[in-house]
């Protein structure tokens, strides 16, 4: 499923991203976009980041004539795993 380009200069899409925070800052990705990702210090700056790099994941694909994923339910859960 996919979401179809209409005629409004200024689309808005609402897509999922997960930010996970360690020692060097915070990782963040967007579920829905294969291979966009994005970091920051801070958890703003992460924010802005990925902010970026979506819009420009999606300018290219829109420009590639690519279809943008339609956004899919996420699930964010705890596994206990013993070893």
């Amino acid at each position: 499923m996919s979401i179809e380009r209409n005629n409004d200069p200024m689309q808005k899409f609402t897509l999922p991203i997960v930010i996970e925070k360690d020692e060097d800052g915070y990782f963040v990705f967007c579920t829905s976009l294969q291979g966009c990702y994005s970091q920051g210090d801070s958890y703003e700056e992460a924010l802005e980041n990925i902010q970026d790099a979506i819009r420009l994941h999606i300018e290219d694909r829109l420009a590639s004539g690519e279809p943008i994923p339609a956004p899919e339910m996420v699930s964010l859960a705890t596994l206990e795993v013993q070893v």
